[in-house]
């Protein structure tokens, strides 16, 4: 099966199952910026999953191709499908894929998407080529991008014990002061998350940091609730 022929496929499939009433409410749900089939995970992972066993990606170039095409989809459906069949592939990965998992965080940018590329995507692509954070997370971080900057901020959400604080502490650091709804609450949700592995040094950083009040409040839930 070729891309054409699996998006077009994946077409079938979606209209078949759609609700324009689900739709709707996930659209306004989205703040309007995303259409949508109407479909429920599960529903989305019935139709595309069957079809992902009969499409095997040969090359990056195919990787490339397919994400891209699924990018230019508007239904938001598309990236959620793209997203997941890109991690069967991750034995598979080369260094150079960052460049398409770049494109995918700065392209329809929204938190649905990066609270999946930056977890699951990145976080296994920084295990595969640990050489590459220090560079990748540099670039990053200068680019005045806020979707590539909350990725930087929470790739290492389910790392628990392995999570880098020196790395962490140098991400949020520069980012101190923002306005930006989406960095506040990502740094807290860091915070909060690294909170179950490690109380103490979460406890410290806040006390010692000046943060956002949403920042704060969102670093502190956990333990508060203790």
């Amino acid at each position: 099966m070729k891309s054409h022929e699996l998006i077009q496929a994946l077409d079938e499939g979606f209209t078949k199952k759609s609700n324009i009433k689900i739709a709707k409410s996930q659209k306004a749900y989205m703040r309007h910026q995303f259409d949508f089939y109407g479909l429920s995970a599960q529903q989305r992972r019935e139709i595309q999953n069957p079809l992902f066993e009969q499409y095997f990606i040969k090359s990056k170039d195919n990787l490339e191709e397919l994400m891209k095409a699924l990018w230019k989809k508007k239904e938001r459906d598309y990236q959620y499908c793209g997203q997941e069949l890109i991690l069967k592939y991750t034995p598979k990965w080369k260094a150079e894929y960052i460049n398409l998992f770049e494109f995918m965080i700065t392209h329809k940018s929204w938190w649905d998407t990066i609270d999946f590329i930056a977890p699951k995507i990145i976080a296994q692509y920084f295990t595969l080529y640990p050489e590459k954070i220090d560079c990748q997370i540099e670039k990053w971080m200068m680019s005045n991008n806020i979707w590539l900057q909350r990725s930087c901020l929470i790739f290492q959400l389910k790392h628990k014990e392995k999570l880098n604080t020196k790395l962490l502490q140098k991400i949020i650091k520069p980012l101190l002061g923002s306005k930006e709804f989406f960095i506040n609450k990502a740094i807290g949700w860091i915070l909060r998350e690294y909170s179950k592995t490690n109380q103490a040094w979460v406890i410290n950083f806040v006390e010692k940091t000046k943060l956002h009040n949403l920042t704060r409040r969102e670093a502190l839930k956990f333990i508060k609730k203790q």
